[in-house]
């Protein structure tokens, strides 16, 4: 009996309020989209096609991402920013070439890293971030930079601007 009375109470109150011309309390409407993920590919091949097709350039991460000090503060600092993401999805195809030490990858998958570390001359500096173009060309070449997301991504429109 009591929780009807409680019940009947609640209702009476909520239809004075609307009786007297309160308005119901705004409901919040979420923000214009927002990325709130970018894709990090792990298939070069796919990354070279994909930024030819969008015609893009590639930003690759040649990073240790489970040990790399450096590797993992720019990807905490810069990398899962909104800012770095929000420029990310519009204007790069994004490659990781990890180099994992606790991180099981594929043989394929391994082998293709080493290759491009080959390639491209890494040597065991990450983390390295090669800005190339679709058919895999160099355009740039950099790595942690302090500073924030704002500032790295000033820096690599600066790059790509050459």
């Amino acid at each position: 009996m009591k929780v009807h009375r409680t019940i009947a109470m609640m209702a009476v109150v909520g239809m004075a309020g609307a009786a007297c011309g309160q308005k119901p309390a705004p409901v919040a409407t979420p923000a214009k989209t927002a990325v709130t993920d970018v894709t990090w590919l792990t298939d070069f091949a796919a990354a070279k096609k994909l930024a030819a097709e969008k015609k893009l350039p590639i930003l690759v991460n040649f990073s240790g991402s489970d040990w790399c000090e450096w590797c993992i503060r720019l990807d905490r600092e810069v990398f899962e920013q909104q800012v770095f993401k929000t420029y990310a999805a519009g204007n790069l195809v994004l490659f990781m070439a990890d180099f994992p030490r606790d991180k099981v990858l594929s043989p394929a998958l391994q082998k293709q890293n080493e290759a491009l570390a080959e390639q491209y001359g890494i040597e065991g500096r990450i983390p390295t971030i090669l800005l190339l173009d679709a058919a895999g060309r160099v355009l740039a070449t950099t790595g942690y930079e302090a500073g924030g997301p704002e500032k790295y991504v000033a820096s690599l429109k600066a790059m790509l601007k050459k």
